[in-house]
């Protein structure tokens, strides 16, 4: 079990026992906007999607104050179809928004990914109206390079990669 942590949150493996928060982030809007409906609607749902999808790539990110909480998820994605390199990820619960959670915990993923895995590429793709996420990219060090066409989504995407 891999464990990343910053000053103020602790990125762990997701588990099945993390279903009910899987199945709201899931079905939260900004997911199902910036990702897509994944048709997850039920705690078994979330489990067997966890088992098939999160397990290897994403960790789940809490933050660690009085009391533990799940906000999101982050991490490498690697053998996406139409994309070269592993791509960084990530996901937060709405009311998590503006915390600065997503630069922090992909900031520790991209350093794990170069200093621990000796990746030196990573690559991410977002909307293209998904101003937020392009600006985390950009201060962990990602530059946009230009839009790719991915298979199994009918916009383009904005296509960011590391130096």
């Amino acid at each position: 079990m891999t464990e990343l942590r910053t000053e103020r949150l602790v990125l762990t493996d997701v588990a099945e026992d993390d279903a009910e928060f899987v199945l709201e982030l899931l079905n939260d809007p900004g997911w199902i906007e910036n990702i897509g409906d994944r048709g997850v609607r039920t705690v078994a749902d979330a489990r067997a999607y966890i088992a098939e999808r999160f397990g290897k790539s994403l960790w789940l990110v809490v933050r660690e104050a009085a009391t533990v909480e799940p906000v999101g998820m982050c991490g490498l994605v690697k053998g996406r179809e139409g994309l070269n390199y592993p791509d960084i990820g990530y996901a937060y619960l709405a009311r998590h928004a503006g915390r600065g959670f997503a630069t922090e915990a992909a900031a520790v993923v991209l350093r794990h990914a170069r200093d621990v895995l000796g990746i030196e590429r990573i690559a991410a793709v977002t909307g293209p109206d998904n101003v937020a996420s392009q600006r985390v990219l950009e201060k962990i060090g990602l530059r946009f390079m230009h839009m790719i066409n991915l298979p199994g989504y009918d916009e383009p995407s904005c296509y960011f990669l590391t130096d």
